[in-house]
C-alpha cells in the first residue's frame, strides 16, 4: 500500500489553519477539523508551489501578533 501524501501522481489540496500554517492533503481524504482548503484542488507539485507561495512566514499566526504587539 502507498501512503497518500507521497503518491506522485495523486490529486491534493494545500490547507490552512487559523494559526496560517499550511499542510499538503490528499484530495480524497476528508479535511481534518480545524483546517480548510486554501485554492484548488491539483498535482502534488501544484499545491506545494501554492503552499511555497502563501506560507513565507513560517511562525504560527499567535505568534506573529504578540511580536507586532510587543514592538508596537
Amino acid at each position: 500500500m502507498t501512503n497518500p501524501f507521497d503518491d506522485e501522481s495523486g490529486r491534493f489540496v494545500a490547507l490552512v489553519n487559523d494559526e496560517g500554517q499550511y499542510s499538503l492533503w490528499p484530495a480524497r481524504i476528508d479535511v481534518p477539523a480545524g483546517w480548510r482548503a486554501e485554492g484548488p484542488e491539483g498535482s502534488r507539485q501544484e499545491c506545494l508551489d501554492v503552499i511555497e507561495r502563501a506560507w513565507t512566514d513560517m511562525r504560527p499566526a499567535g505568534l506573529v501578533r504578540l511580536t507586532r504587539a510587543d514592538v508596537g
